[in-house]
């Protein structure tokens, strides 16, 4: 997601700004973690962001690996 963002040219605050406007309430600190891979995006905060970013939700998830988010995924449960 970083790279997407820094490709369009974007700071963490516009694209907070801009995914606030779409309907995502996330701050540029949240967006920080994303980023960081310490919060997890739901499914449909994917496809808001692939819109304001201009791409498709599959763009944003090629590359990931799997095992980089298991420990974000176990945090969740409890």
């Amino acid at each position: 997601m970083r790279k997407r963002r820094v490709a369009a040219g974007m700071s963490q605050e516009a694209l907070a700004a801009h995914l606030q406007t779409a309907g995502w309430d996330l701050s540029r600190a949240g967006l920080s973690k994303v980023e960081a891979g310490l919060r997890l995006v739901i499914d449909a905060e994917v496809v808001v962001l692939s819109k304001v970013l201009r791409c498709t939700p599959l763009d944003l998830l090629t590359g990931v690996n799997p095992k980089s988010v298991i420990g974000v995924v176990r945090q969740g449960r409890g």
